[in-house]
Formats: structure tokens, sequence, C-alpha cells
């Protein structure tokens, strides 16, 4: 095994874990990171040695509590600290002494703050023991197949009302791990991928970076067989050639879709007294990202909207796309982002259009509909168009992805028009996206539907555009390395 792979691991799948800073209190952080780990030990899905570490306790949620690392009997591969920054140097210390291999902080106060020197001191005594730090200022692992959960804010919140919510919501089990710089952002996007009904893999936060840092988790997660998607949110890379070595080696396996913040001299200032980022040239993360196949967003809906297309569809195997609506005004838009982002949306063959021709001739199409791409088929749309026009474009050897905008609101449109246009696309390889307009429970349930049959559905035309093209980009990225059909046996043996 991969020796970073290895070291990497440790933080997903410790054979025995300390929580320093472990407490009774239910408003403190060490409470909740240490009733995550007990809860899912008694439910046996984290199988680890689990100690808790406290001063003044005797036992912790029916746990021994130990006033120190030294005092717990054996080694303890992972430690995780959630003490005050003055203290944790000393703790490290103390882990140096235990043969631990990785140390989380989650604790607050060193060099987003200015307290470099106290950092260094920590990163150096780590360095000396050979043991891997995520942190500090971070908010650790996630991990659904593992039970490891250092999330430190807790599942639900009861209001002054007396009422009770999810408020940090744990994410379903899926294929997409997500690296983030920002523990904020993280949690934030837990709660978005969660209500998206997305599902992940794995989640790490980084904080400030003083050791391990997103080229270690992407060659780890370039190995790990449950990941077949990467998102990182970042606000800087500082190893820039290490990031492109390790990038370029995971982008022929598995797409990366990048969001990097601070890309204005106010957003990098921002970023500074977040986690300590230093700036760089937003154009020299442009060119980087493109030379090594990292997919980049623009904004946090894309990021999500984006993961979720390569988490169900395939990258596409050209240029161009094919646009099929019982709308005319949306399928505009969706040409007109098509366009923008460099993807054409050429006239149909005279071949494809004869078959459309053919239709209309036997009153299986109306005969107003428009078929020269987009493919209109207008408010008289019925199931039976979608599905047959569908399969005209899947099948044209000219269009390499297909747009499915189908408006719910036309009269004798019924809701099985997504399983049939979602069984059609099993039996292609080409990425199909779709978007139905609305946020009213039947637009939410069309969404829903389609992506519970595996494919990605957004609430407008913009949306599903800005996703294919990403899917093209990949896909163009794949071509230009040799890697295509490489890819696409991988992929289709991943969702099999």
């Amino acid at each position: 095994m991969n020796e970073i792979v290895r070291q990497m691991g440790v933080f997903f799948n410790p054979r025995s874990v300390a929580i320093v800073g472990a407490s009774k209190r239910i408003n403190k952080a060490g409470h909740v990171i240490f009733k995550n780990f007990a809860e899912n030990k008694r439910r046996g899905v984290f199988n680890g040695e689990l100690y808790p570490v406290n001063l003044r306790e005797d036992f912790i949620l029916g746990h021994r509590s130990y006033t120190s690392l030294s005092k717990i009997p054996g080694e303890i591969e992972l430690v995780v600290i959630v003490v005050p920054a003055s203290a944790v140097a000393d703790i490290m210390k103390e882990a140096s002494n235990k043969n631990t291999k990785a140390v989380v902080i989650i604790t607050a106060g060193f060099s987003e703050v200015g307290n470099t020197e106290l950092e260094k001191v920590v990163a150096s005594i780590a360095e000396k023991a050979h043991i891997r730090v995520l942190g500090p200022n971070c908010l650790g692992v996630y991990d659904i197949s593992t039970g490891v959960d250092m999330l430190f804010l807790p599942e639900t919140k009861v209001l002054s009302t007396g009422d009770e919510f999810v408020a940090t919501p744990r994410p379903m089990a899926g294929h997409i791990a997500m690296i983030t710089q920002s523990g904020a952002f993280g949690v934030a996007a837990l709660d978005y991928l969660t209500g998206r009904q997305m599902g992940v893999s794995k989640f790490v936060s980084f904080g400030n970076k003083c050791d391990v840092d997103e080229s270690e988790m992407l060659e780890y997660f370039l190995q790990d067989n449950e990941t077949s998607v990467i998102l990182l949110y970042a606000e800087a890379i500082e190893a820039g050639r290490k990031f492109m070595k390790v990038a370029k080696q995971v982008t022929a396996r598995k797409p990366i879709v990048a969001f990097k913040s601070g890309r204005t001299k106010a957003g990098a200032r921002a970023a500074a007294s977040h986690t300590g980022a230093i700036a760089g040239s937003d154009r020299i993360y442009d060119a980087a990202f493109a030379q090594v196949g990292v997919i980049r967003v623009g904004d946090m809906e894309e990021f999500f909207d984006v993961g979720k297309a390569f988490a169900f569809q395939p990258p596409a195997p050209g240029n161009s796309i094919g646009i099929l609506t019982d709308a005319g005004g949306p399928s505009v838009m969706a040409v007109d982002e098509c366009e923008l982002r460099g993807r054409e949306v050429r006239k149909f063959s005279d071949e494809t259009q004869s078959k459309f021709e053919e239709l209309k001739l036997k009153g299986k199409l109306p005969k107003f509909a428009t078929t020269l791409n987009p493919v209109d088929i207008t408010g008289s749309a019925t199931s039976e168009m979608f599905e047959l026009s569908a399969q005209i474009i899947l099948e044209a050897p000219e269009i390499d992805g297909l747009i499915l905008l189908g408006l719910h609101h036309t009269p004798a449109l019924q809701e099985d028009f997504v399983d049939r246009t979602a069984g059609l696309a099993k039996h292609y390889t080409k990425p199909v996206v779709a978007c139905d307009i609305g946020e009213t429970e039947m637009a939410m349930f069309i969404r829903s539907r389609f992506e519970k049959l595996g494919i990605p559905a957004y609430s407008s035309p913009e949306d599903a555009a800005k996703s294919m093209s990403a899917l093209v980009e990949y896909g163009n990225y794949l071509r230009k390395i040799n890697r295509f059909h490489e890819y696409l046996e991988v992929y289709t043996t991943f969702h099999s």
C-alpha cells in the first residue's frame, strides 16, 4: 500500500481513538464529538477502541475517562483534540509518547488569528514524532461507513418553543467525497447534500493545514473504492506543483470539481483572516486546474450541481449537445448557456431530422413541433412524445449529450415521462441531464424522481446547461490524455 494512503487511512478507520476534551456538558464541542463516536460504537458502526480524556470526570457516557493520554493503556492510533490552543503542544508531546499515528486538532486560535509560532511548535512536535496532523481550526473527518464522526455540531437542536429540528444532518451513503478548507462551509455543504439526497462517501475539513493538505487526501481518495467523485473547496493551495502532480493522476480516473474562493483582493484578504490562507493569482489557478483536468466552478450552486452530474452521469464523448423540451423559452436559455460555455447546439443531420418528420407523419409528434435542435414538442407534449424524441436524439451520431427540459405544467404530460426517458437513457453512454422549473411539490417530485432513476435534475435551464458543460469539459480532457474509453469502462462497472 502507498505510504500516504496508509497514513491518511488512519483518519478514516482508526483502531483506537482518544478524544481529548471529551465532556459531559452537552453544549461543549467535546461532548458532541465524543457522543458521535460513542453512539456509533453502540450501534456497531464504529469498531475501534474509544477513550475519553478529561481532567475532572471518571466516566463519560458509560466510558471510563482518563486524566491524560499517558494514563490510557496501550497505543492510541488517532487523537482528536478539543481543548484550548494553549494546551495543544503539551498534548502533542503526550501523543508522541503513545506511538500515535495521527492527530486531528479541532481547536482554533492558531495562525488564523496570528498565533503562527504556536502552530509551528505543534507542527514541529508532530514531524519529529512522525505524527500526521489534520488542522488546526478544522471540523475533522466524517466517514459514514466506519462511524468516524468528528462533526462537533449536534445533529438536532431544540428551539426555545420546544420544537426540535434537524440542525446538522448527516448525509446518506453515496460516492461523493468532499474536501474543504472551511469547516463552516463544510457543514453547510453537508446540510445541502442531505437536503438534495446526494450521497457522501467521506468528508474531511483541513482548516489551517499545518501538515496534511489537499494533495495527500486526493491521493487517498484516488484509491478509495467508495469514492467516484471528489468535491474540493479551497481558499489557497500552497504546494502547487505537488497538487498538480497528484491531481493529474486522480483526474485520469475520477473527476475533481473545485470551488476556489478568494478570487478578488478583498476575498483573498478574508481567506487569510479565516484560515491563514496565502493568496495566489486567480488566473494561475485557472490555468493549473485546466492543465490537470480539474473542473473549476464559479459559485456554490454550480459546485454541487456539477458534483451531482458526475455522481449520476458519464462524461460526454464530444462537444455537441441536443436539447428536448416542451417549452420554447427555457430551451433558448439552455442554448445560450451552452454556447456561452463553448458547447455546440448544432442543427441535426438530415438523417436525424427525417426521423422526426416520420414521427410527424405517423401522428406521433405535432406537425408544428420544431425539430432542428432544440426539439420543441410544445405544450401538446405527452410521455410518448418525450420518449420517442429522446431516443432519436440519443441515437444521433452527431449528438454527444442530451438536456431534457420536461416542464410538468403542460396538460397532457403525465409523470411517467420521467420513468420512460430515464429508462431509455440507461441504454446509452451519452450523458443526460434534466430540468423542471418550479418550487411546488409537483416540480420537486419530478426532479426527485429523475434523480432516483439516475438522471441529475435542476430547477433552471442554465443550471442544467452548466452541468452538461462540465461533463463535456471532463470528456474533452479524458480524450486529450487518451483515457476516455478506459474511464468509461470503470464508470460503467461502478454504476452497474
